[in-house]
């Protein structure tokens, strides 16, 4: 937070002090109730029966860097292609800012190209814009919208006009042999709980691909996770950390939000080099060859030290960016 904002801030003290430390006895309450759902859930989760698929194709139309010629934004957007169809993950912030839809059409998407779609959370980074976040309704690129309505897997019940919403409650098949972890929860201490879901897909000969929106969940939740699922090797790990340890994407006016925005801590606790480390432990555990980051909502220094703390092939993708697994 800016100097200049510390008088506001040491005026309004008699109110936002009291306020805070009610807000924090509740967050650190709901925090743990949270991480006992995690745990019941993964508990009760049974291996699903993954098809192999011979391939998996991953087309950025949205994320925070970008190639030649295509938009970048603090958003996510990702075409997951295998030789059983296609899913959309995400749609970033929708026609707000017309990033998806621009990317889209350089890379020669059509709404045809798309047989589901599957929002990781309902963040307005994810769903569509600020107006999707308020009134939990999915925003998607007009651009894209398919001809008829395909299925909308969801963590958590919200509209999606044109689309078959589907909430996601636990681990199943998606669509593409690509599958889903169910929710996973966190609760933030200003948006609230938020239920996470990541994908996962098993490629023939290789093991397994496990992909992130923002990772509020965290890595090492979310592999206990894909270990019930599977007991096939991990094969690569991509997507968000949640992990702003210098600085964060998104910012207000003398306010680097992002720091304090969706880090699962207290306002006044920053991640730290310890939250990096338990990331990169969490990936040296799992022996992926491969590691796809997201710099989405991870500061350029802790993709650096993720990169340099983990043996496998790691790279950064961008908006515009096509990768084969």
């Amino acid at each position: 937070i800016s100097p200049a904002w510390w008088p506001v801030l040491a005026l309004a003290s008699p109110v936002l002090a009291p306020a805070l430390w009610a807000r924090g006895r509740v967050f650190c309450r709901d925090a743990e109730e949270a991480a006992a759902d995690n745990a019941a859930r993964i508990a009760a989760t049974r291996p699903l029966d993954l098809p192999e698929v011979d391939w998996l194709e991953l087309r950025v139309l949205a994320d925070w860097r970008a190639k030649e010629g295509y938009r970048g934004e603090a958003g996510v957007s990702c075409l997951f292609r295998t030789p059983l169809g296609s899913l959309l993950f995400d749609v970033a912030f929708g026609d707000e800012t017309g990033v998806v839809a621009h990317n889209a059409a350089r890379l020669g998407i059509k709404p045809s190209d798309i047989d589901a779609v599957a929002l990781s959370h309902l963040h307005n980074d994810h769903m569509g814009g600020t107006e999707a976040f308020r009134a939990k309704a999915v925003r998607f690129p007009a651009s894209l919208q398919p001809a008829k309505p395909v299925p909308c897997f969801l963590p958590a019940a919200a509209s999606a006009d044109g689309f078959e919403a589907r909430v996601v409650e636990a681990p199943r098949l998606l669509t593409a042999g690509i599958a889903s972890t169910g929710p996973l929860a966190r609760r933030l201490f200003l948006l609230g709980r938020v239920e996470e879901q990541a994908l996962v897909v098993r490629i023939r000969g290789k093991g397994l691909v496990v992909f992130t929106g923002c990772g509020h969940q965290t890595l090492p939740t979310l592999l206990e996770m894909v270990r019930r699922m599977s007991p096939d090797p991990i094969y690569a790990i991509g997507g968000g950390f949640h992990l702003p340890l210098s600085e964060g994407r998104l910012k207000g006016p003398g306010v680097d939000l992002q720091t304090i925005l969706g880090t699962g801590k207290l306002p006044w606790q920053r991640i730290d080099e310890a939250d990096v480390e338990t990331t990169a432990r969490a990936i040296r555990d799992a022996k992926p060859e491969r590691l796809l980051l997201s710099a989405h909502d991870t500061c350029d220094e802790a993709l650096r030290r993720l990169a340099a703390a983990t043996p496998c092939d790691a790279l950064v993708i961008e908006a515009g960016g096509v990768y084969r697994l």
